[in-house]
């Protein structure tokens, strides 16, 4: 078996480039007596795990909305100057992982826009996959533009209905029947704030409720995860549905269904696998639970004989913990994480590039040296991250590596907030099981399987498309075009379902599909 792996493409710092990341994460608060911006930094300190490109935070006062965004993690983008600036009685947070070729303050979010003298703030986790032809006939229509991104385009969707109908909530309403994707958006003026999520569900999005020092409610909070509800002492109240959107004011909470829930929910199952916290709640059951059974499942489906299990810090330890409590094999500690390692734009010699793993990772040689090792991982998407931590064990003196995979492969591209844009990046995509063990120099590896990765969340509709390339929301042939390996035919590509509300451009109601848009 070879462990010489060839990483000469291998060129990312940070070792977290070999798992999949979700783009970022949504707080919003509507609290007239709290200090919201607090509140909200806070808020994205908890989500700062779904994104560190950027951060921002808009906060609406009754009179008009300010914002504050840059580059970089929440703690260096806001000084304690900052947040006091910030005063109002509700805000909005965003936290971000952009994609290659996207980290610029434009691309930052919340994004800021006007309709009249009326200015609005948006922040989006997903991604949309049919903004081409909407952004098309919006810039005909004179809208301008400052960034690339998907998430201008739906603000000035929402913009521009809100001026012709003159209710944001209709604007709202109206957009979210053109735009198509997975999408969880929070949205505010100067008084009020609104929570929309696309109807498959496909994002997550919680709503909380604070209360006062004598349990009388005070507020309310939409994140991402429970986890942002708990670090502001927030109260859990539900998950805002599948096509919902929420307004809540001074005139209380209002729901209502924005567009038709799709028949089965489709909720993106890496939440559970890797993205969420192990202390964010999912329909009653912790991701740090949800995870510890993917071990057991592993344990059963995967067994090895060998001496001890250990886990790859974070995500990996309670699904090790898992394993070892079901195949009985001792649980440790292999491996110890530096905490203080953040994303860095500095660029290493290639050298240190080679050993980026050690940069947040380090064995404990006395522990693992001369024993048979299972090693549990959340995924493996590029590999170029498991061949070094493989190699780095064989240093330390393991005797046998054996490594588990809490998921299935991740053999397609997803096309709804996750940077896995093209397939042929996907090392199970190109390879068998047996090559990849080969490739990252491993005794064996296993992946759990589907049916039992569903076994282990709770019940609902879950998108697995990256496993099974079976899309919950249809991807137009021109987005999805270039982004798959021949041979491959991934389902539900090449025609999504009729656009229920009117276009932009009222000429384009009486064209066909492929008239409307150039297919």
């Amino acid at each position: 078996m070879s462990f010489d792996a060839d990483l000469s493409e291998f060129t990312a710092f940070d070792s977290d480039t070999d798992h999949p990341h979700d783009e970022c994460g949504v707080f919003g608060v509507w609290a007239p007596d709290r200090d919201v911006a607090r509140l909200t930094y806070f808020g994205l300190r908890a989500l700062q795990h779904r994104g560190q490109e950027s951060a921002g935070i808009a906060v609406g006062d009754g009179g008009t909305v300010m914002v504050r965004k840059d580059l970089g993690l929440v703690s260096r983008v806001f000084s304690n100057a900052d947040i006091n600036a910030l005063q109002g009685q509700l805000a909005i947070g965003h936290v971000r992982y952009g994609t290659a070729g996207a980290k610029s303050w434009e691309e930052s979010q919340p994004h800021l826009s006007t309709i009249g003298e009326v200015i609005v703030a948006l922040a989006h986790n997903g991604t949309l996959v049919n903004t081409d032809e909407l952004r098309r006939q919006l810039i005909e229509l004179g809208v301008p533009f400052n960034s690339s991104s998907d998430s201008e385009v739906a603000l000035k969707l929402i913009s521009y209905f809100t001026q012709e109908t003159h209710h944001l909530r209709e604007g709202i309403r109206k957009t979210m029947e053109l735009i198509r994707g997975g999408y969880a958006m929070a949205l505010i003026n100067e008084e009020a704030l609104y929570a929309f999520r696309d109807p498959h569900g496909v994002r997550p999005l919680v709503l909380g409720r604070l209360t006062n020092d004598e349990g009388v409610a005070a507020g309310w909070v939409v994140a991402s995860e429970t986890c942002a509800l708990d670090i502001v002492g927030a109260e859990y109240v539900r998950d805002i549905r599948p096509g919902e959107i929420l307004r809540i004011s001074a005139e209380g909470l209002v729901s209502e269904q924005g567009v038709p829930a799709a028949e089965k929910s489709a909720h993106c199952v890496f939440e559970q696998v890797y993205f969420a916290r192990p202390d964010s709640i999912v329909d009653g059951k912790s991701i740090y639970a949800c995870r510890y059974d993917m071990g057991r499942k592993l344990a059963l489906e995967c067994p090895v004989e060998a001496d001890m299990v250990i886990g790859t810090p974070d995500s990996g330890l309670p699904s090790a913990e898992g394993y070892a409590f079901e195949s009985g094999i001792p649980y440790g500690t292999g491996l110890i994480k530096n905490r203080y390692v953040a994303r860095t734009f500095i660029e290493p010699t290639q050298e240190l590039r080679a050993m980026g793993v050690r940069l947040k990772l380090n064995p404990l040689k006395d522990v693992i040296e001369g024993k048979r090792i299972v090693v549990v991982d959340d995924s493996i998407v590029r590999g170029t991250t498991m061949v070094q931590l493989v190699r780095m064990l064989r240093q330390a003196g393991a005797k046998e590596i054996h490594i588990r995979i809490n998921c299935p492969e991740d053999v397609w591209p997803c096309f709804y907030g996750v940077d896995t844009g093209e397939q042929s990046q996907l090392i199970s995509a190109t390879k068998s099981v047996e090559e990849v063990c080969e490739f990252i120099g491993a005794d064996t590896l296993a992946f759990l399987s589907v049916d039992a990765l569903l076994e282990c969340v709770p019940e609902g509709g879950y998108c697995t498309a990256c496993f099974t390339g079976e899309y919950p929301v249809a991807i137009p042939e021109s987005f999805g075009r270039d982004k798959f390996i021949e041979g491959y035919a991934p389902r539900n590509l090449s025609k999504p379902e009729p656009i229920t509300g009117r276009c932009v451009v009222d000429k384009a109601e009486d064209r066909s599909w492929e008239e409307a848009h150039g297919e």
